[in-house]
């Protein structure tokens, strides 16, 4: 039998092990620490542990990832989507193994991974396009240099990778080379690659996007299309399919600027090519996303195909299951299930799921990592669910939506769910007057949230190792920390009093590591300046002055922190 190792966790680890189960093959799961009885680890046919608490030494470690391939036997690796998904490097390092990478060739993805050398694929197809740079900045004198010759707003974006990180978009000149600085940040931590590029931003746009399947020698299938425009940090929340109130032509050229764009490039397996519609009609390619994408369900809902099924075809040989672009019937709406806090700017909000109730019905579709019981982990993605609505009409699927989302209950972090509630009702994303573009949240419907209750901490999910010999062999033991701490009586201490908090104390808003200090040591500060800034699940979170006076940094740069946790003080 065929085996798969899922080089991923959450949610869509989950969806590719139902996918192999339903294809005849076996699932390997691999895992993080805290990882250790996640979903996808319980639901997986073998389970891997790739010994190690953060990103960068399970999920983002090749060599970690290649030997747990190695250890189970695994004949496959489907990278899902983050992390790995988009590394060259990674395919490559598969393949050398003797492995079947499921996705794209290492050289499709090196060529359309860099965004500047697809913008330049973008201009040889003749696909449309925004003026920008199609080399990396040396510097910020150089997206300067871009933004007085263009004018502003510009948007600084990271070369590689995507998920809305690495991009900063600058509406004020004097804003242009500090905006660089915090885009490069952002890269590296994402990444692993700082280098930017720069192009014009277009105001207010719609964000639309083509699903796309190649079979490696040149066919491009150009399976629908989705507008995803709800966004905050240029991250999505709520996407559907397909794309509302284009006309039949633009449809069209959106579709044959993807097809002709992958086309070039003998692109093999699924992917994505982003666009952005501007309101007066302007439409300019954006990025080619060569994963599958976190949206993909609402393709699969309204076309019956699926992408996944699609990709083990595509990577064992077979090719598409069909050869023109499918019909689309009815409408579908993706919602995020993101444990963050709309009403404190989105911030990421970790933390046990004490409860959970999950809507059902026709057309209701519930993709998940997490069960009541489980906890949402600060080190990764905020998303922990997808709840996806599909009905005949976008009307009838808006009604549909409203009543899934009534029907679901999280109980612990907070969550999107009343935002998404919000945002189904809002008179501009209604279907006749949909008027919903990527600025859209901040401009119009931010200032209208309230902030939720705060969960709890995560405790510490730790493993402790040491070895052990069972039938003559040596063999590496984990433990919880947590279970060995019982062991030890520990548990039943008496907990020691909380000292009062000190006003002079500046906390972290939220969990992550401290990234830079932007006030000095000693310098003083006035209430609401931005002093710090946190990489938190994924996002930069800046700490803000809860008061003015001198600043005293208590927290060092790279120091990883609790919510709530004291980085420094203002006296």
């Amino acid at each position: 039998m065929t085996k798969i190792l899922i080089a991923n966790r959450g949610e869509i680890a989950v969806r590719v092990i139902r996918a192999c189960a339903e294809a005849g093959y076996a699932s390997v799961a691999v895992y993080a620490d805290q990882d250790a009885d996640a979903l996808h680890v319980r639901l997986a046919d073998e389970a891997v542990g790739l010994g190690g608490a953060t990103a960068a030494d399970t999920y983002l470690s090749i060599s970690a990832l290649l030997d747990a391939a190695r250890r189970s036997g695994a004949d496959a690796v489907h990278p899902g989507y983050g992390f790995l998904s988009e590394s060259a490097a990674f395919a490559s390092a598969v393949e050398d193994a003797g492995l079947i990478w499921i996705g794209p060739t290492p050289a499709s993805i090196e060529a359309l991974g860099d965004k500047m050398t697809a913008r330049r694929i973008a201009q040889r197809v003749g696909a449309p396009l925004a003026a920008g740079t199609d080399h990396p900045l040396s510097g910020p004198a150089e997206a300067v240099a871009f933004a007085e010759e263009h004018g502003v707003p510009i948007a600084i974006k990271a070369a590689f990778g995507g998920g809305g990180r690495g991009i900063k978009v600058v509406r004020e000149l004097s804003e242009v080379a500090e905006a660089f600085d915090a885009a490069t940040r952002e890269a590296i931590v994402a990444f692993g690659r700082g280098e930017c590029f720069v192009e014009r931003f277009l105001e207010s746009p719609r964000h639309i996007e083509v699903q796309v399947l190649g079979d490696g020698e040149g066919r491009v299938i150009a399976v629908g299309d989705r507008d995803c425009s709800m966004q905050r940090r240029n991250q999505k929340l709520i996407e559907e399919a397909p794309a509302p109130g284009l006309t039949p032509e633009q449809r069209e050229q959106f579709h044959e600027a993807a097809r002709r764009i992958c086309a070039e490039v003998d692109y093999r397996g699924a992917g994505t090519v982003e666009f952005l519609l501007a309101a007066d009609g302007t439409i300019s390619f954006l990025e080619v996303n060569t994963r599958l994408q976190v949206e993909h369900p609402i393709t699969e809902q309204v076309t019956g195909v699926d992408l996944v099924r699609e990709q083990f075809r595509i990577a064992f040989g077979e090719g598409p299951s069909f050869s023109e672009t499918p019909q689309p019937h009815g409408h579908a709406f993706e919602f995020r299930i993101n444990a963050e806090d709309p009403g404190r700017g989105f911030l990421p909000s970790p933390g046990a799921v004490t409860a959970l109730r999950v809507p059902g019905g026709p057309g209701v579709r519930w993709d998940s990592g997490i069960e009541a019981g489980d906890a949402v982990q600060p080190a990764f993605d905020s998303m922990i669910a997808k709840l996806i609505v599909h009905a005949d009409t976008r009307d009838a699927a808006l009604v549909r939506a409203r009543r899934a989302l009534r029907e679901l209950s999280i109980e612990g972090p907070a969550t999107v769910v009343g935002f998404d509630l919000l945002a189904v009702e809002a008179p501009e994303f209604q279907t006749s007057a949909f008027a919903v573009h990527t600025q859209w949240i901040e401009s119009a419907l931010l200032s209208r949230l309230e902030p939720l209750l705060r969960p709890d901490p995560v405790e510490d999910a730790g493993m402790a190792r040491f070895p052990v010999e069972i039938d003559g062999r040596r063999v590496m033991l984990g433990l919880p920390v947590g279970l060995l701490a019982g062991f030890a009586g520990s548990a039943a201490s008496a907990p020691s009093s909380a000292s009062a908090a000190d006003p002079a104390d500046l906390h972290a808003p939220v969990p992550g590591a401290l990234v830079r200090w932007l006030a000095d040591d000693g310098a003083t500060v006035s209430e609401g300046d931005t002093v710090a800034v946190l990489d938190a699940m994924k996002m930069e979170t800046p700490v803000l002055a809860h008061r003015a006076g001198t600043l005293a940094h208590t927290a060092a740069v790279g120091d990883v922190l609790a919510a709530d946790a004291v980085i420094g003080r203002i006296g």
